[in-house]
């Protein structure tokens, strides 16, 4: 079976199980095999010393107390039992289940049991929904690790590794594209090798190889794809620009003074657009740091000029918010500017006249999604393209633009901070510049680095803080519940929260698996206060801005890149008011602590960066995906830095080679197994 191939060939999947997994985005037999684990089961030896384990995943074996099942029906249905605790003398835990009536009957054995969940204290030990294993099973899982995966009702961790497993015993794998030479030099296992070890390690090490494979994958697809900025910034620009008096005359009525780094930005891109030459460069700045005026007066500076530009943003609600800002500024300053907003929501009817104005060059600002460059907008003289938070500007971006015109500006914009020795690495064609100072008068955000036994207080202080008239956010990793990991999901969450913050309190959430339009309508009324709190997974990172907002609250945060911790931080502290960010710490170790403290003690993003990557180091067990890699599946630019650096190495020798024939074969190979998590089609 080739990779493209329906999922439904797989054994075991039938009709019932077919729309379970296509709610998990997988449709063909790639999908299901490079739906890659969350992280791993912290399975260990059973323990009869309840008291040291509060908070933790643990294993006890025992046996369910004859007569001591219960059911209660009022609210949440829920099943109680008590667990005589096999070694302990008078200890016993209780175990509850909610809305699960069948296991009333799967409780009923005599045998010893291994109960495998997260316990926790009240008026006695508890644990809430156990997985339950029989000896056998329990001593096999000991033996190997036991990768976890994102679940839907329904489908349990053991049925989609079956699945996987079976899916790999007739997947036809595109081939090796690496020599058996050039993986012994890498040090690398072989694609298939790769792909047994991350779903189905025997230890470790195994582990460790196969993902450094997957991510030397990864790092290559982006080099090959992106290796035409190298010579972009070489390229001859066509449409001659030259300065124009209007951007002067806007930095001098603002209500403000741009900070000296803004204005050495600025004075870069100037110089860049007036020089004759493509203009390529990456624009870097913490949230909050003034990227958005510096896109304006380039927008400013093209139209001036007689050209079109457009700013492309990742999400509808932050495109509008963008629209707002610069008819604000056109209104107050009478700037030349016609812009107007394409996005999936504008009407038919308004969409054609947007495209009538875009066609003729009466409209010369475009802002929208992804829309803006679609087959069916035809610019009259696009010179300048703009997209904000958006690493993955890409060669097929770039043609995509070709069709427009010939020579197009590209900027870039990212609130994520990236170190410059890993900034230069990856984008060796592209120029940079970094925004390194705040407006001043802002307020620093304060932080706070606490335990999970803190969660009351932290929802009393959210409460205080939604008492005055601010809103808040609470981060959580993961949208459904997995099976073995530890980590609060934003559908349950959000219940929780609900029930244990005062009546009144407006709690809603958000998932990057909605639908466009649910996320857009949950944004726009979080961005109009119909909403005190929002739960989200960190598709917030770049989605609106709430100046309302004073309170971000992170649970797991040791489970997150420091990245995208500093990225969803930007999400408070955009008013006037004092804001605050709350990490909650589930971890045990040493080193996510001291993580953790950099975010603690500075609200600086590029010393975060540099101190996170002093921290991480080569050859670690990677838990649940670090959000905020520049949309990598496995890779991360900060934990695999040696990884990154072979496949740039490994890039270089192929074009310095000028092997036509190899490139293209090789560039085959990697498209047809399909795992290409970095979308260079849609931005």
């Amino acid at each position: 079976m080739n990779l493209k191939d329906s999922v439904s060939h797989v054994k075991g999947v039938g009709e019932k199980t077919l729309p379970k997994l296509n709610k998990l985005n997988i449709y063909t037999i790639g999908d299901l095999i490079f739906d890659l684990p969350r992280g791993f089961m912290d399975i260990t030896e059973p323990i009869c010393d309840l008291e040291g384990h509060i908070g933790d995943m643990v294993a006890v074996k025992g046996k369910v107390v004859p007569g001591s099942i219960r059911h209660i029906s009022r609210g949440r249905k829920m099943i109680f039992a008590d667990i005589s605790i096999s070694g302990a003398k008078e200890e016993r835990l209780r175990i509850v289940y909610f809305n699960a009536p069948y296991m009333a009957k799967s409780l009923k054995f005599e045998e010893e049991r291994i109960f495998y969940g997260v316990l926790n204290k009240t008026s006695g030990f508890i644990i809430s929904q156990p997985k339950i294993y029989t000896l056998e099973e329990y001593g096999e899982m000991l033996l190997r690790l036991q990768p976890v995966y994102g679940l839907t009702k329904g489908l349990s961790n053991n049925q989609l590794r079956k699945y996987i497993g079976n899916a790999l015993q007739i997947a036809k794998l595109p081939g090796e594209y690496l020599s058996e030479e050039e993986l012994k030099r890498l040090k690398m296992p072989s694609f298939d090798r790769a792909l047994l070890g991350i779903h189905f390690p025997e230890n470790e090490e195994e582990h460790i190889n196969a993902r450094k494979r997957l991510a030397f994958h990864e790092f290559l697809t982006f080099f090959l794809e992106t290796k035409g900025d190298e010579t972009y910034t070489s390229r001859p620009f066509g449409a001659g620009m030259i300065p124009v008096a209007d951007t002067n005359r806007l930095l001098e009525a603002l209500p403000y003074s741009l900070t000296s780094a803004q204005l050495r930005v600025w004075k870069e891109i100037e110089e860049d657009m007036c020089s004759g030459i493509c203009m390529n460069r990456l624009l870097q700045g913490d949230v909050g740091s003034g990227k958005t005026i510096i896109a304006f007066l380039a927008l400013l500076l093209n139209a001036v000029n007689g050209h079109q530009g457009c700013l492309m943003a990742p999400t509808e609600v932050l495109a509008a918010q963008h629209y707002e800002s610069i008819c604000d500024l056109i209104e107050k300053y009478n700037l030349p500017l016609r812009p107007r907003l394409l996005i999936g929501a504008t009407s038919a009817k308004v969409k054609r006249d947007i495209k009538e104005g875009i066609e003729t060059g009466f409209i010369n600002v475009i802002i929208g999604t992804q829309a803006i460059i679609q087959d069916t907008v035809n610019y009259r003289d696009l010179t300048l393209a703009i997209t904000d938070e958006q690493h993955r500007f890409g060669v097929r971006q770039r043609e995509t633009l070709a069709k427009y015109n010939d020579d197009v500006h590209i900027l870039v914009m990212s609130a994520t901070p990236i170190p410059r020795s890993l900034a230069m690495t990856m984008f060796s064609g592209v120029k940079i510049s970094i925004i390194d100072e705040m407006p001043k008068g802002r307020l620093p955000i304060k932080n706070c680095v606490v335990k999970a036994g803190s969660r009351r207080t932290a929802y009393k202080f959210i409460a205080d803080e939604v008492a005055k008239g601010h809103q808040a956010y609470v981060i959580c990793p993961l949208v459904e519940e997995t099976e073995g990991l530890n980590l609060e999901n934003v559908a349950d969450y959000a219940q929780r929260l609900s029930e244990a913050l005062p009546e009144g309190v407006r709690v809603d959430y958000l998932h990057g698996k909605m639908k466009i339009g649910a996320k857009n309508k949950i944004m726009e009324d979080f961005a109009a206060h119909n909403t005190d709190v929002l739960v989200s997974t960190t598709v917030i990172e770049v989605g609106i801005n709430v100046p309302n907002a004073t309170v971000m609250l992170v649970e797991n945060a040791d489970r997150f890149g420091l990245a995208t911790l500093h990225q969803v931080r930007g999400r408070v502290g955009r008013g006037d008011a004092q804001s605050y960010c709350i990490f909650i710490n589930t971890g045990k170790s040493e080193n996510a602590e001291k993580r953790l403290d950099i975010l603690n003690h500075s609200n600086d993003g590029f010393y975060i960066a540099d101190e996170d990557l002093k921290l991480r180091g080569p050859g670690e067990m990677q838990g649940i995906r670090q959000s905020g890699d520049f949309g990598f599946k496995i890779a991360s630019i900060y934990d695999d830095v040696s990884v990154l650096e072979q496949a740039r190495e490994y890039t270089e020798m192929l074009f310095e080679a000028h092997d036509s024939l190899r490139l293209n074969q090789l560039t085959r190979v990697i498209e047809e197994y399909g795992f290409n998590p970095v979308d260079f089609k849609t931005i």
